[in-house]
Parts: structure tokens; C-alpha cells; sequence
């Protein structure tokens, strides 16, 4: 909220926020790495052998298809110390550039990464923005269990008591829930 704030009063146009300011949301968007490794935009995908190759001791055919799953190398020990845990801070630049090619992929990568990557980014950024500047909400199950099916999930699809801010309009208050 801190940094979102800065970006505000950086703005100094009623939180409208220009290029520069969304740049300034690097932590923000490190949350959003995190979140994206933990739940990716999406599962994974077929791809066809281009040539005969082995892979951990298996021996894949040209013309195979073959189906990756980018949550099977987001919460690979080996790549990622304490996968389960929620950490922005594992993509702080530094740490950042530690990790092999291809092992964060939530857009995938090389030459087939996804186009809208910044697009994306500047969108994150927007709506987080927009929703800690003019709202505030408080969980209805307090330590609401997370169930994975595949993907790690809120059991009861996290209900929230939803508030607009009096800062923006009306002050109304709504429940939600992602399930509806």
C-alpha cells in the first residue's frame, strides 16, 4: 500500500497514474510474480517434439506431443527454495537472475513468450492501483483453507466484506465472492 501511495502522490493528478509512476510499483509487481508462480495464467500446454530428444532418462520421439505444466517448475525444490511459501522477494533482481532459463514461466518463454507480456503488467499494476486506492475488504472465514485442484485454491472460494473507500465516491459495502 505504501508503494501504490508514493505512486499516488507521485502522480499528483487525482491517482492517475502515468508511465512513469507504474514503474515505481516494483514491489507491486513482484507480489504479482509471486502470485503468477504460485497460480499460474495458465496450466500449461502441448507442444510437438521438433526431433528425437530424452528427457530425464525417457526417450521422446520427433512428432510427439508432449505436455508441460509450468506449476511442475514453479514449485520445483530444486529451483525454488521453499516453493510453498508466499516470497515477492524471490524476484527482486538480484535474486532474480539466480534462476535458470525456462523456470519461470507463467508466459512462457524464448521465442514463443507470450506478446502481451507488458500489456499484462501494466494491467496487473492498474487494477491493484485502482482496487488498494478504493477499496478495503476484510476476509469473512478467518485461515480459510487452501485446497489444490490442480492449482492451490481457496476452499470456500474466499467470501470478502468489501468496502469502497470514502476517499472515492459513496461509502457502500458489499459481500463477494470469487465463486459467484
Amino acid at each position: 500500500q505504501k508503494e501504490v501511495a508514493k505512486a499516488v502522490k507521485a502522480s499528483g493528478d487525482e491517482g492517475r497514474l502515468t508511465w512513469s509512476e507504474i514503474q515505481m510499483m516494483k514491489h507491486t509487481w513482484r507480489v504479482a510474480q509471486e502470485l503468477m508462480r504460485l497460480t499460474p495464467p495458465v496450466f500449461g500446454n502441448f507442444k510437438c517434439a521438433s526431433r528425437d530428444t530424452s528427457f530425464d532418462g525417457f526417450h521422446i520421439p520427433k512428432g510427439w506431443k508432449v505436455f508441460w505444466v509450468s506449476s511442475a517448475t514453479h514449485m520445483d525444490h530444486n529451483l525454488f527454495e521453499d516453493p510453498n511459501k508466499f516470497d515477492p522477494s524471490r524476484f527482486e533482481s538480484s535474486k532474480k537472475s539466480s534462476y535458470p532459463p525456462y523456470t519461470y514461466i507463467p508466459f512462457g518463454a524464448g521465442p514463443r513468450i507470450c506478446p502481451g507480456l507488458e500489456f499484462a503488467r501494466v494491467e496487473v499494476l492498474l487494477i491493484i492501483h485502482h482496487f488498494i486506492t478504493n477499496y478495503s475488504w476484510t476476509p469473512i472465514i478467518k485461515n480459510e483453507p487452501i485446497r489444490c485442484e490442480p492449482m492451490p485454491y481457496p476452499a470456500m472460494g474466499l467470501p470478502v466484506k468489501l468496502r469502497k473507500n470514502e476517499s472515492s465516491c459513496s461509502n457502500s459495502q458489499v459481500t463477494c465472492n470469487s465463486n459467484c
